[in-house]
């Protein structure tokens, strides 16, 4: 078992007790998008970042083609299951380092606003779930999602996150969106 991070934020460095920097992907329905960030980042980061994942309104289950595809690249399924913000927002839930949320702005989807001290960040990525059509073309919806987020959480695990101010934080990770 992982001991708990234990930061001290300020406004010019997150100092960093134990070598664990942890990330929420947040979404409205946590069924896709940041289902996928949450496998990826957990794959890629090695135990150095961790990576969870929620939704302000979260469905039943995580998207079927979600899990197709992540066990179809071998990308951890385990444990993934649709869930509230609520439960990243207690006294007793692990503390959220970095939420980088992943709607749609322009879908008009609106992005929950998580509460708390983390820094936060915006990864606009167009809806796999929401795409009508054949499967085939649900699944290519999927894939770009899932290549998008795996190019952008290969970059985020390789910033030295521990020793980045949040103003350095902030600036780093908005620039891996857009690249």
């Amino acid at each position: 078992m992982r001991p708990p991070l234990h930061g001290i934020r300020s406004s010019k460095v997150i100092v960093m007790t134990v070598n664990v920097f942890r990330v929420l992907f947040l979404c409205t329905g946590n069924s896709a998008r940041s289902i996928l960030g949450e496998s990826l980042l957990n794959h890629w980061g090695a135990d150095r970042v961790v990576g969870f994942s929620a939704g302000s309104q979260p469905k039943d289950l995580p998207h079927p083609l979600a899990i197709e595809l992540l066990k179809s690249r071998g990308m951890p399924t385990e444990g993934l299951r649709s869930k509230s913000w609520d439960e990243f927002a207690k006294p007793s839930s692990p503390p959220i380092d970095l939420v980088i949320t992943v709607c749609d702005n322009a879908a008009n989807e609106s992005c929950p606003i998580f509460p708390g001290a983390a820094v936060k960040v915006h990864w606009g990525i167009p809806d796999p779930a929401a795409v009508s059509g054949s499967v085939d073309e649900q699944r290519a919806a999927f894939m770009k999602a899932y290549r998008t987020l795996e190019n952008r959480i290969a970059t985020l695990v390789d910033l030295p996150l521990a020793s980045l101010s949040s103003h350095e934080l902030i600036f780093r990770v908005q620039q891996i969106a857009r690249n």
